[in-house]
């Protein structure tokens, strides 16, 4: 059974044709790659997308799994857990995330990278996300890396099946 991931900036403006090109692939994913599983983090707008259209698909190719990879909490109480079981077939917390602290997006990433055949990116190598101050009360600002950027640079050295569907 082949396992897919989906990671894209957290802005990511929904157009008719990135929708399009998104069901295109996520079809040919499931006919012609025999992908069951799909996993999803959250926090950005290409993870909801991927996410409504593998849920439409789910219609017709109901043994399509949609797995949530959470990034904190490692045990959930059934609240939580039954909440999130109204849009996900299942979550998890990959081992090792539990005192990742602010890396932790970027190591449920990479673990997310490491369970997929494929990962299907929104990727701009030219977005930069907003600076920000060093700390509450610095003047001072930095420019903090991309977080899909991080993800693609991981996927590619590991040698990934990546789906690019900024281009």
């Amino acid at each position: 059974m082949k396992t897919c991931c989906f990671i894209g900036h957290r802005n990511t403006e929904e157009t008719p044709k990135l929708r399009e090109k998104l069901e295109e692939t996520i079809l040919q994913l499931i006919k012609e790659q025999k992908v069951k599983t799909f996993l999803f983090g959250s926090r950005s707008g290409f993870d909801y997308l991927c996410l409504d259209i593998v849920t439409e698909l789910k219609n017709e190719f109901p043994d399509v799994k949609r797995i949530y990879v959470r990034s904190h909490y490692p045990f959930i109480n059934d609240c939580y857990r039954e909440f999130l079981l109204n849009n996900y077939d299942d979550t998890i917390m990959p081992c090792g995330l539990e005192n990742a602290g602010r890396a932790s997006y970027v190591e449920r990433n990479q673990a997310m990278i490491n369970d997929s055949d494929f990962c299907v990116f929104y990727y701009n190598e030219n977005y930069a996300p907003p600076e920000r101050k060093l700390c509450r009360k610095s003047i001072s600002t930095y420019q903090p890396k991309s977080g899909t950027a991080v993800a693609y640079q991981y996927a590619k050295q590991k040698k990934k099946n990546i789906i690019n569907l900024y281009k």
